[in-house]
């Protein structure tokens, strides 16, 4: 493979090699098929990361974003991160030290009526669509995301912490209006490009 590849070229101990997906698929799971949700099937994603003499192997369950990709390829290059991009790198989790932190995923196109966005933190997520009732899961205790625990008392609290990251970082008014607008003129260079 490219690892052996890798060796013969005398690289194998230089080369960082990351290999992950921009999204899961749902494949009949719940009767969805594709991308469309935020699922496990559909939002959890592979990241390996190997990178010789800069950590051992590991495996981190803590949540990632592909968004963190490339701050932590700035990082592992031993580049100054800059302050203002978006994502975080992930050296110091691959180093033994995972931080808990929010992590966001958005959805707005095929196959959706309204943006959804999907906050993790921890062994939680929240699921947010303003066309659907909110869904909030306990991963490590229902991993198969069975019991919808937004209307659970006893999780109140954590739900209204969850919804108010999400509050904090997205506008549904504006975001569905922009959405819109993207689509349209998608559209308009759709019909120009089938004539």
């Amino acid at each position: 493979g490219i690892l052996d590849t890798l060796a013969e070229c005398d690289y194998a101990d230089d080369t960082i090699i990351l290999f992950l997906s921009d999204h899961g698929e749902m494949l009949g799971e719940r009767g969805l098929w594709f991308k469309m949700s935020f699922f496990d099937g559909s939002s959890r994603v592979p990241l390996f990361i190997h990178a010789p003499k800069q950590f051992d192997a590991a495996n981190i369950t803590a949540a990632a974003s592909t968004l963190d990709v490339l701050p932590t390829l700035v990082d592992l290059a031993g580049g100054d991160v800059p302050a203002d991009i978006d994502g975080h790198s992930l050296v110091r989790a691959c180093n033994g030290k995972p931080e808990v932190r929010p992590v966001f995923s958005e959805y707005a196109a095929e196959g959706s009526i309204a943006p959804m966005v999907m906050v993790r933190e921890g062994a939680y997520k929240l699921n947010v669509c303003p066309a659907d009732d909110e869904q909030l899961f306990d991963l490590e205790n229902d991993p198969l995301e069975l019991n919808n625990l937004a209307d659970d008392p006893a999780y109140s609290k954590t739900r209204e912490r969850l919804k108010r990251l999400v509050d904090e970082r997205y506008d549904f008014p504006s975001l569905t209006s922009d959405v819109l607008n993207s689509q349209s003129q998608r559209l308009l260079v759709y019909e120009a490009l089938r004539n």
